[in-house]
């Protein structure tokens, strides 16, 4: 049999139409009927019963597709398989991710992935903000869902996958956790609690500003080195933080209130990964991240 032969009489099995079939193939319908003329003249005997409302299994069309079916989808596993390992999207990718929100937006693509190249394996990995570019540089990662800007040369800066808008997390008892908004010159009335260590430059001054609009310096109270540590910082008086706003709904706690800033526009979160490592395995994430991103990076309103 020619595999045209297999796919003409699987896809009239599943459609039991054979406009519909032909359709899908995208071939006539005489050639729908010529083929399975031709198979049944082989066999010996009718595979379909066919009148002007239905077309249906003969048993012997029914036994027969019983018997064909499981070695067509073994042969189509395995070309697959081949496919996939043309193309290098095989083995192990690492995924990172800098928040919470990251981490579950990747192992969304991750399952969506998989599903389309299941000999490759992927591992999500949380990475620390003060060793943004370390895991990347290291090749403990290949690629992650970051925030930005960011300015690395030896980085492929890929699409962003979402926005966020900023909030202010504040100790519930001071004075700015009554309001309904701050503004970004009200900073220069605060003590930040930031990130350090390797943090990138251009996005600390974004994430942690040094002076206010007018030029008015803000005050730079405790770094720490995870953002998990800013939050108790915070709710016990030792400063304020920028956040993004959807931070809320992740690290809610008693001692802290989280006040819009909308003066700040928008914090970005896109794709990187190093210039000399990129791959079939990470082109391939990045197209179905983006895929799962238009479906479920929705944006948080505070």
């Amino acid at each position: 049999m020619e595999w045209r032969e297999i796919e003409i009489f699987l896809t009239l099995a599943e459609e039991q139409h054979f406009g519909r079939t032909a359709q899908r193939l995208q071939v006539s319908a005489a050639t729908v009927t010529q083929t399975i003329q031709k198979l049944e003249r082989r066999v010996g005997a009718p595979l379909f019963e066919r009148n002007s409302r239905r077309v249906a299994f003969t048993p012997i069309g029914r036994e027969f597709y019983d018997e064909l079916l499981p070695g067509y989808r073994q042969i189509e596993q395995a070309l697959a398989s081949a496919v996939a390992a043309g193309r290098g999207i095989t083995g192990t990718l690492r995924v990172g991710f800098s928040m919470p929100w990251c981490g579950e937006l990747m192992a969304r693509a991750a399952t969506a992935f998989h599903a389309q190249h299941p000999d490759c394996e992927v591992e999500i990995t949380a990475i620390q903000l003060s060793d943004y570019l370390g895991p990347l540089r290291a090749g403990r990662v290949d690629l992650q869902l970051s925030a930005r800007p960011v300015e690395a040369p030896d980085m492929t800066l890929g699409p962003v996958l979402f926005r966020e808008s900023w909030s202010l997390m504040v100790p519930v008892a001071h004075p700015f956790a009554a309001r309904t908004a701050v503004t970004e010159e009200d900073l220069g009335d605060a003590e930040i609690v930031g990130i350090g260590g390797d943090f990138p430059k251009p996005l600390r001054e974004e994430w942690f500003p040094s002076v206010t609009p007018c030029g008015r310096p803000i005050s730079r109270g405790l770094s720490v080195l995870q953002w998990q540590e800013v939050i108790p910082l915070v709710s016990a008086g030792r400063g304020v933080s920028p956040a993004p706003a959807r931070t809320a709904a992740y690290y809610a706690t008693p001692g802290i209130a989280f006040v819009p800033l909308p003066e700040r526009g928008v914090l970005e979160f896109g794709l990187m990964w190093p210039n000399s490592r990129e791959s079939a395995r990470v082109r391939a994430f990045v197209d179905i991240a983006i895929d799962t991103a238009r479906v479920h990076a929705r944006p948080f309103r505070s």
